[in-house]
């Protein structure tokens, strides 16, 4: 095995998820602790356009088959273990999304792998990859050490900054041959479909008032929307109310929602699970005002407020008015 630390790249539509940009970061600074190099798994079409962005990576591992421009789980797996198989890398980085979450537990069972998910963190100690992982949204922290020769390690978005792994630079190219798998797979990308559009786009809004569980009932999702309104905002919202259906999908910040970046995010009621971190964390000026005083939202909070969000939320909307 090698001392390397392989990034594998998630991209969409010829563009690079900002995830990937935390990994390459965190990657660099891994291969220098271990002594070996940072390279960077491309698994796509035409891999030439997509190194070029890459260029904190010391090599670009290309697979090009047109079965792999769009993702396929089938298809990316067995590219990936192929270049997992041939570069024999000490760590193998993915992101914990929904592509990642495919990828990184079917590799480990493919190559027998070890793997740990929903990393927060990873450190090198001597031989050892210690990764610290985020449980039941932030709720527990598990220490997992990686003494193996190699290992798999799945990263929540949002855990490291994304600027060090967008350095310039011209990577060595190296395109490794499709396997003759990619032409047998079951499963086919047939179209994708994007969302239509609703009556408010949230990521062009510089303010966003956002509501979690602890708004309790769609009934008072008015209080929200006053301060909003008073703030010459819009209204978002974590997952669990558009599951519930309480507001549209257009309205919904994380992972699976929309990334979000306004002056001011208030986050009434929101615990703070890594997925709705990973669209809000840019934001200039965050707010929470959560009766949790252990919610992971304040790790993130430039101000925070302990108090009932039904006392402060009136109070300050009149108190804007």
């Amino acid at each position: 095995m090698s001392q390397d630390i392989l990034v594998v790249v998630e991209h969409l539509d010829n563009v690079i998820s900002d995830v990937t940009f935390e990994l390459l970061g965190k990657g660099r600074e891994l291969a220098t602790a271990t002594g070996g190099k940072l390279l960077a798994a491309v698994l796509t079409s035409s891999a030439q356009s997509l190194a070029e962005k890459l260029g904190v990576a010391d090599q670009v591992i290309g697979v090009e088959d047109p079965q792999l421009q769009h993702f396929n789980p089938e298809s990316y797996l067995t590219a990936l273990s192929s270049v997992v198989e041939k570069k024999a890398p000490r760590l193998v980085l993915i992101a914990n999304t929904s592509m990642g979450m495919d990828l990184g537990a079917s590799l480990s069972v493919e190559r027998n792998l070890p793997l740990v998910a929903y990393a927060a963190d990873v450190e090198m100690e001597g031989d050892a990859a210690i990764v610290t992982s985020h449980l039941y949204g932030g709720k527990i922290y598990s220490e997992s050490v990686l003494d193996a020769d190699s290992g798999i390690v799945s990263i929540l978005a949002g855990s490291f900054p994304a600027e060090p792994g967008k350095k310039d630079g011209t990577p060595e190219l190296e395109i490794l041959a499709a396997p003759p798998a990619l032409s047998d797979t079951r499963l086919r990308f047939k179209s994708l479909i994007q969302p239509e559009a609703g009556d408010v786009d949230i990521t062009q809004e510089d303010i966003l008032v956002a509501v979690g569980r602890g708004i309790q009932s769609e009934d008072n999702l008015p209080l929200a929307e006053e301060l909003a309104k008073a703030l010459g905002g819009a209204v978002c919202s974590s997952r669990p109310i558009v599951d519930n259906k309480w507001l549209e999908k257009n309205r919904q910040v994380g992972k699976s929602g929309l990334k979000v970046k306004p002056r001011v995010y208030i986050a009434l009621g929101i615990s703070g699970a890594p997925e709705h971190i990973e669209g809000m964390k840019d934001a200039e000026l965050i707010v929470a005002i959560n009766t949790d005083e252990t919610a992971p939202i304040f790790e993130h909070a430039h101000y925070g407020v302990t108090e009932d969000l039904f006392d402060i939320v009136p109070a300050l909307t009149e108190k804007l008015k």
